[in-house]
């Protein structure tokens, strides 16, 4: 097997996935729409459209993985933008024969009653979560076919480096560092699973790399849910910054909001995740893989790092 890997995204998973891997010495490309250059030392960028099949084939060839960390920029496009990338991905992999490693999320369980095991089935509600149980069944239905191999890795809400405005906790600290109130959507108190991007990152890896581990999904081990209050609490206290008020957006708002935001109709669809416990099960990956989450305050210092005020020289 060669150790030539190919990341399509560059958003905080795939960079992550690029500087585990390029550290090791493997040969890396992250394939984005502009090509420009990560950064990260090893890491070459490549152009190219990754919904175009015979494009990314190209760019597939010969490599070992090929990792879908893809986030399509406009998330209220899903419909439009997904199906296509994920035709080309399947298609790149099966003409290469590199392994395909999926970055998956939650959305396809649906509304849960308790903690979510990978056992659980996919009983997406609303269109996204059955968007994304399709592409892992349309991915799992090759790879029982014996034309290629996929494996998917789910976390919850992502914490770390280079999240941002994608993030319910990293979209509140610009503001939260200066003291203002926090609105969150939901019950600010529930628990609540929140993964960092490193250790799924990790997960997508060692996923990718082991045959055993091929034909089903793997949920990224994750720390002790806390609600969304303690999480932007403990975030801020990691940059040395005080607590603030957290409040919940009201619900007639929300739904007020949604006549005009598509963005806003989009999260009304998921607001099931806020209104009850969400809580991941990563019991199996962390008895197969041998891995354990960052500790949290680590989590927590790498989340708030970027968001730190400059101080006085």
């Amino acid at each position: 097997m060669t150790d030539r890997h190919v990341i399509v995204g560059a958003g905080p998973v795939g960079r992550h996935v690029a500087a585990l891997l390029a550290e090791r010495g493997s040969e890396v490309v992250v394939v984005t729409r502009s090509g420009r250059e990560t950064g990260i030392p090893g890491v070459t960028g490549v152009r190219a459209d990754a919904g175009d099949a015979e494009a990314l084939s190209r760019v597939a060839d010969g490599a070992s993985v090929l990792y879908n960390c893809a986030n399509p920029g406009d998330y209220t496009q899903w419909e439009t933008s997904w199906p296509p990338l994920a035709a080309a991905l399947l298609e790149a992999s099966r003409r290469s024969g590199a392994v395909y490693a999926i970055t998956g999320n939650l959305y396809p369980y649906g509304p849960v009653d308790g903690p979510m095991a990978e056992e659980l089935p996919d009983a997406a509600t609303d269109h996204k979560g059955r968007l994304r149980a399709r592409m892992w069944a349309e991915a799992r239905a090759e790879h029982e076919a014996g034309r290629m191999r996929a494996v998917e890795v789910r976390g919850s809400d992502y914490v770390g480096p280079g999240v941002g405005q994608n993030g319910h906790i990293t979209r509140q600290l610009p503001t939260a560092r200066a003291g203002k109130r926090a609105r969150v959507f939901g019950d600010p108190d529930l628990p609540h699973s929140f993964t960092d991007v490193l250790d799924v990152a990790r997960v997508l890896v060692a996923a990718a790399e082991d045959p055993s581990a091929h034909g089903r999904v793997w949920h990224v081990p994750t720390n002790a849910p806390r609600s969304q209050r303690q999480t932007l609490t403990d975030v801020l206290a990691a940059g040395g910054l005080p607590a603030v008020p957290v409040s919940s957006i009201p619900v007639p708002l929300t739904k007020l909001g949604s006549v005009f935001s598509p963005m806003l109709r989009e999260l009304g669809e998921l607001s099931y995740q806020w209104s009850r416990p969400y809580v991941l099960d990563d019991s199996a990956s962390r008895a197969h893989f041998g891995l354990e989450p960052t500790p949290w305050d680590e989590v927590c210092r790498r989340t708030i790092a970027e968001y730190r005020v400059p101080q006085p020289v």
